[in-house]
């Protein structure tokens, strides 16, 4: 009751005082009143302030209106009133003094929702995006366990986790494919002609992307693997001056052979080449550092080794590379600034609309929405992995695939995998794979991937020695 006698005392106020501005009608007046009234019942930043801004704003009274809820509440400290001098700070443009008034407001009130929210809004518009998550996270902990919010909040967590340690050279992609195929699209290719290198353990999934820009004019020379290998030397003679682009999987989906990247850089670098690595079977399970590596282009899905889903992952694109590429691609998660001239109320302008693209990687390649249920998956995923570190991850998989790459030959399967590879992946040549192992391994409910002519295990954190063993006995001989 003393709030909302406060808050009265500039309802019924304001539009007196304000009629040197412009004259109230006795419609307004009331409208204010209603506004006002709502407001100190529930302050929240939405439809109710807009129409009071607006409404204000008609009689040319924002200053005054301004100016009464400041004395307000100076005069009575009430986190209602602090909110409410904060929002309309805000769409003042004053937001360091909004903020200012968020801050006060959450001293009074450690656990108010609507504090939180508003603080958390101002930093993600400031770009600041680890202080954004901070008071989303202090947000998500004040509800109870079963408020509907949280579920929508732990997905906006997540979002803002990966956007706090995102540098400008990542952005989000539909998958490892898609990724790959927007380089090329930047690079110019089929249109532009030229030299690409590329080798018969990359993703064969990506085989039909180079023989099509092959038959549309690209020159494409496959390095052909040799006992399980592309052999550093074999890439040197295929890579030569002209050439416009290497393209590999760093870890061979195939057999889990791992290229040395940096070295294969060097080659690629020296004769004036870009490099293209898909990721997707090295980031999280094997130590990776792109710009030690010297890549240009990195892509990978979330949905393996980083635990995530289907629907999303990264493309890295090397600083130094973004601005001698062209512009392919146009979404609108690209635009860092956009003005319309065509709707109501819009400033008047020449063309269509004023905008411009963001100077980083999103700016170059993103389109439009993605999957939000995902990043919260890692914002967890990726956390968890982090704790563990991936040199330890690496490190408990050895033991595992070598008991697989000792024992395997001698059920009758040949290895596809290089016996030094501390890759987490173990491939075997197997007839009929598929048709041959189905049965046996679903009946032992043993998941591997199995393929025409071949068969995959693929080792991680919560397999140990019990489950080899359990594989190995489903298997059983050749």
């Amino acid at each position: 009751r003393p709030l909302a006698w406060a808050i009265g005392f500039f309802v019924t106020l304001a539009p007196i005082q304000a009629q040197e501005a412009k004259p109230w009608a006795e419609k307004d007046t009331r409208l204010a009143t209603e506004y006002l009234n709502l407001l100190v019942e529930k302050p929240e930043y939405g439809r109710v302030l807009d129409l009071l801004w607006e409404l204000y704003d008609k009689h040319q009274s924002t200053p005054f209106l301004l100016e009464n809820i400041a004395a307000q509440a100076k005069a009575q400290s009430h986190p209602n009133t602090l909110l409410i001098h904060g929002h309309l700070l805000r769409k003042a443009g004053k937001t360091a003094e909004a903020k200012a008034r968020y801050d006060e407001a959450l001293k009074l009130d450690a656990n108010s929702a609507i504090a939180l929210r508003a603080l958390a809004d101002l930093a993600k518009d400031s770009g600041d995006h680890a202080a954004a998550l901070g008071f989303l996270q202090k947000l998500s902990k004040s509800l109870v366990a079963n408020d509907p919010q949280r579920a929508m909040l732990l997905v906006e967590e997540g979002k803002l986790a990966l956007a706090a340690d995102k540098p400008d050279e990542l952005t989000f992609v539909q998958s490892t494919t898609a990724g790959e195929q927007m380089v090329l699209r930047a690079l110019g290719l089929p249109e532009s002609g030229g030299h690409v290198v590329t080798d018969t353990l990359h993703f064969f999934g990506s085989i039909p992307l180079y023989e099509e820009i092959a038959r549309q004019g690209v020159k494409v020379s496959w390095v052909r693997a040799r006992d399980g290998r592309i052999e550093l030397e074999d890439m040197r003679r295929a890579i030569r001056p002209g050439t416009k682009l290497v393209a590999l999987s760093l870890v061979s989906t195939v057999n889990g052979f791992q290229h040395d990247l940096k070295a294969v850089c060097d080659l690629a670098h020296e004769a004036g080449a870009l490099v293209f690595a898909d990721i997707i079977h090295a980031a999280g399970c094997v130590p990776l550092d792109l710009h030690a590596s010297g890549v240009d282009f990195a892509s990978t899905a979330s949905y393996k080794w980083l635990m995530g889903d289907f629907g999303l992952g990264f493309l890295y694109v090397r600083k130094s590379v973004q601005p001698t590429l062209r512009r392919a691609f146009y979404g609108y998660y690209g635009i860092s600034r956009f003005e319309s001239h065509v709707y109501p109320l819009d400033p008047p302008g020449e063309s269509i609309a004023d905008y411009a693209f963001r100077d980083n990687a999103d700016g170059a390649f993103a389109l439009g929405t993605h999957s939000h249920t995902v990043i919260a998956q890692l914002n967890h995923s990726l956390e968890y992995l982090h704790a563990i570190g991936v040199g330890r991850i690496q490190a408990h998989a050895q033991p595992l695939v070598a008991r697989l790459k000792e024992e395997l030959p001698k059920l009758g399967y040949p290895l596809m995998t290089p016996p030094e590879s501390r890759t987490p992946l173990v491939a075997c040549v197997c007839a009929n794979a598929a048709k041959a192992l189905g049965p046996k391994l679903q009946a032992a409910k043993v998941k591997i991937t199995t393929s025409s002519n071949r068969f995959r295990i693929s080792v991680s954190v919560f397999n140990d020695m019990a489950d080899i063993d359990r594989l190995l006995a489903a298997l059983g001989r050749a």
